[in-house]
């Protein structure tokens, strides 16, 4: 994935050569985005110990997976 954003900020193409649309960049960034929060909430699940933080934590993961999931 990282090859591929780094691809739509030097030429919108994809590692196989073909150009990528401006759909196809935004769905990178989005993908890339919900991957660093969803990151970065399963880290703080993993060092809370306060049980409602952690009911919400695990809500907002569940929320994530499913959004990246609808991704693709």
């Amino acid at each position: 994935m990282e090859e591929q954003i780094e691809a739509a900020e030097v030429g919108s193409s994809s590692p196989d050569g073909e150009q990528l649309t401006q759909v196809q960049i935004e769905l990178i960034w989005k993908k890339e985005g919900l991957s660093r929060s969803r990151a970065r909430v399963l880290r703080d699940l993993e060092n809370s110990h306060n049980p409602r933080y952690r009911e919400l934590l695990s809500a907002a993961l569940a929320d994530l997976d499913e959004q990246i999931s609808k991704l693709g």
